[in-house]
């Protein structure tokens, strides 16, 4: 059944440059292809993913001032919107660890509004404030909760005692790739430059101790973040600069993907990450480590990529030299890999998601 009749406003603090804000924006075209009217709010003003419904820029209306006053105006805003438009089901996005700020969206601003969070990382506690009294109401007062893998719900309902979270898997958008590509003679990085986060050490550690260096196997990292001063510095400083390669972030990051031989991640968190599945996408296969979450709903270990322990530069780097000295483990990985994410396509997706909205 479509949902022709629904009004659904999906929350966003911005549409750029991250994983998750790339989600939201393909979770805006999935409802649009269900016939909702969909409504997207970004809080600030910074747009560069294509998207689908009507965009309310409430960062276009933002003061420079940052008084109280002004705060509420802004937020009032957003209320009327959703009043306004008679939306019927907001799904929220943001990161919600404030808690004054979400007790004005609980009590005022989503007041008669049916909500669902959604929750993209392992690291909840980004997504639900510290105070249990409030988490507890936002989560008695929301319709459902979506945790972008199996482990982030299964975690919320033991965390928060309840029965409202269930997953839903970020989308991936393929391509078709020709059978005989031969990727170029690097490897890649992709993702926001925070080490406490992505932990860069243990990815230039490893690096440093597989062979890829001295075979002149590039590593790539693509991104931008806190930490890029930081991390130039520390390429410089450990004489890689000649094999490591830093470059900003790019719209075009599939194609880095497609002309790498493989993708690596070494994160300490994550919740579904974007990166691995439209790696396997565009027929890259994926070195990981096995950290929550995300990784092991993703990666076959032997089949579309190597799952490797976390905090362990050792075996990350001899998982880096597999790759290399074991040419038809490789290959299969590869050829593999984009029939390995068809659960994380389109069409599945896009079922949960009707089935979620039309019960609430």
């Amino acid at each position: 059944m479509k949902l022709s009749h629904l009004k659904v406003a999906v929350i966003s603090i911005s549409l750029a440059r991250g994983g998750a804000e790339k989600s939201t924006a393909i979770l805006t075209k999935i409802l649009d292809g269900l016939n909702c009217e969909v409504h997207l709010v970004t809080i600030t003003n910074d747009v560069l993913y294509a998207y689908a419904g009507k965009l309310f820029n409430l960062g276009a209306f933002k003061s420079t001032e940052d008084k109280v006053l002004k705060r509420f105006l802004h937020l009032r805003t957003l209320r009327n919107y959703l009043v306004e438009n008679e939306i019927d089901v907001v799904i929220d996005n943001r990161t919600r660890s404030s808690f004054f700020k979400e007790l004005m969206y609980l009590l005022y601003i989503y007041s008669g509004f049916k909500v669902v969070y959604v929750v993209r990382s392992a690291f909840v506690d980004n997504y639900f404030p510290k105070s249990k009294w409030l988490t507890k109401r936002m989560i008695e007062k929301s319709s459902k909760i979506v945790g972008v893998s199996k482990a982030i719900s299964e975690k919320i309902n033991l965390q928060f005692n309840t029965n409202k979270a269930m997953s839903i898997y970020n989308v991936v958008e393929t391509d078709v790739i020709a059978p005989n590509f031969v990727p170029e003679n690097y490897i890649v990085f992709t993702g926001r430059i925070d080490n406490h986060a992505k932990d860069f050490l243990l990815l230039l550690e490893a690096y440093s101790k597989s062979v890829l260096p001295e075979k002149n196997i590039e590593l790539r990292i693509y991104g931008d973040g806190p930490d890029k001063s930081w991390l130039k510095q520390k390429i410089n400083t450990l004489d890689l600069s000649k094999v490591v390669k830093l470059f900003d972030f790019t719209l075009s990051v599939e194609n880095v993907m497609r002309n790498a031989k493989y993708l690596v991640l070494t994160s300490n968190y994550e919740g579904f990450p974007r990166v691995l599945i439209e790696s396997l996408s565009v027929g890259t296969p994926v070195i990981s480590v096995d950290c929550h979450s995300g990784p092991n709903e993703i990666i076959i270990n032997e089949f579309n990529g190597l799952l490797v322990e976390n905090d362990n530069p050792d075996a990350l780097a001899n998982a880096f030299n597999r790759f290399i000295f074991e040419p038809e483990l490789y290959k299969l990985c590869k050829t593999n890999a984009q029939n390995s994410i068809v659960l994380f396509t389109k069409d599945p997706i896009a079922q949960q998601w009707q089935q979620l909205l039309n019960q609430i």
